[in-house]
């Protein structure tokens, strides 16, 4: 199964699938979110094991490099899956996923099911 574009609420959605090309770095990114912009989505949600490790490693800044080309575009970026065993093992990635949950730009959800809710809060655009 392909990318999809889930409606929820009045944002569209780019779920990517897990079996896609990972998202190593800004080059990766910008492609992304060509594809994003062509499907006129306003989030793109990303599987855990589509980011390379060096995402993980906040001081590789493959994260933030990332993030970046997301805020640019002002589009949203979500992590969907498990990333507790990568938060346990960094105190500065546990601390990154915490506050990024509190803003509106990048959020780290355990499944799709989270990302309703969360649109809903109202937490605005990137």
């Amino acid at each position: 199964m392909g990318d999809t574009v889930l409606r929820m609420g009045d944002t569209a959605v780019l779920v990517c699938a897990e079996e896609g090309g990972p998202l190593r770095g800004e080059a990766d990114a910008v492609e992304l979110l060509g594809h994003a912009y062509g499907h006129g989505a306003d989030v793109v949600a990303v599987p855990v094991r589509r980011l390379g490790e060096d995402f993980f490693r906040l001081r590789s800044g493959v994260a933030g490099a990332i993030l970046q080309k997301f805020a640019n575009y002002r589009l949203r970026l979500v992590v969907v899956g498990d990333v507790s065993g990568y938060v346990a093992a960094s105190t500065a990635l546990r601390d990154f996923v915490l506050e990024a949950n509190r803003g509106g730009q990048v959020w780290f959800v355990a499944d799709l099911a989270e990302l309703p809710e969360r649109l809903g809060r109202g937490a605005g655009p990137a």
